[in-house]
């Protein structure tokens, strides 16, 4: 009877030995899975495939701030409504920005505003594709980090020059951010946000309400005698219509002075 009764404690306390050593096993693998998913968190990022973009040298911009360049006070006011997957919008950047920057934005006489049309080429795509409208509030989330301009040349200088074909999906212009020189995690903070969903959706509706029909759209305006004008300038035109157009107007304006 004694040497059943203790066969029995026996059998219970092997019983407990091996519950307790199973809690201990399933213990050990939770805290392995665990650690091994912070790791996969913290080391994914480093391993996973390098995006292709490239890195464009940061160029300082006269009297910069967000998406304007050029003196406040400058008399003209040229605003540029583009679009960043627009082969012309493109050119206009790549050749005649520059000029524009060295004869009028730099001396003084046009403060430049670019803006987007981020609803353009999107718009006209059967399927439901928001890259132009995406890479516009990029930009402007790098304005927050006073970076507008760097991101403006990056997302020009990545552009694959095919339209909605992934040149700017999310995963590739927080890759352009970083090659821009921006803090990543705020500006994919921004980004997925939608905070400047509303500014895109307002430029495109101004573009339009301009007169626009194509990109790039350069909307002039400046004053004379108190009375505020506008013109427009259609197209990635040659830089001698920019300085006919231009000059005419400096002149307009020193014959009322």
């Amino acid at each position: 009877m004694n040497a059943e009764k203790k066969s029995k404690r026996q059998l219970r306390r092997e019983q407990n030995k091996r519950k307790q050593a199973q809690s201990r096993l399933i213990t050990i693998s939770l805290i392995s899975v665990g650690a091994l998913f912070l790791v996969f968190a913290i080391v994914w990022p480093q391993l996973r495939p390098i995006v292709d973009v490239v890195t464009v040298e940061s160029k300082a911009r006269y009297m910069a701030e967000e998406n304007r360049m050029g003196d406040p006070a400058a008399p003209i006011q040229l605003a540029e409504f583009s679009d960043f997957q627009c082969p012309y919008c493109d050119r206009f950047h790549t050749d005649l920005l520059p000029l524009l920057e060295q004869y009028y934005i730099d001396t003084g006489k046009v403060l430049f505003i670019y803006r987007s049309t981020g609803n353009f080429i999107s718009d006209k795509s059967q399927a439901p594709n928001t890259e132009s409208r995406d890479a516009a509030a990029a930009a402007y989330c790098a304005m927050d980090q006073g970076k507008f301009w760097d991101m403006h040349d990056a997302i020009f200088a990545n552009n694959r020059d095919v339209e909605n074909q992934g040149s700017f999906n999310s995963r590739r212009l927080s890759a352009i951010a970083r090659v821009a020189g921006l803090d990543v995690g705020q500006f994919d903070d921004c980004f997925d946000s939608g905070k400047y969903k509303d500014r895109v959706t307002e430029d495109f509706n101004d573009w339009t309400d301009g007169g626009g029909k194509g990109t790039p759209f350069f909307l002039v305006t400046y004053t004379v005698n108190g009375e505020t004008k506008t013109t427009t300038i259609d197209g990635a035109v040659p830089f001698s219509e920019f300085q006919v157009k231009l000059e005419a107007i400096l002149n307009e304006i020193g014959a009322q002075q």
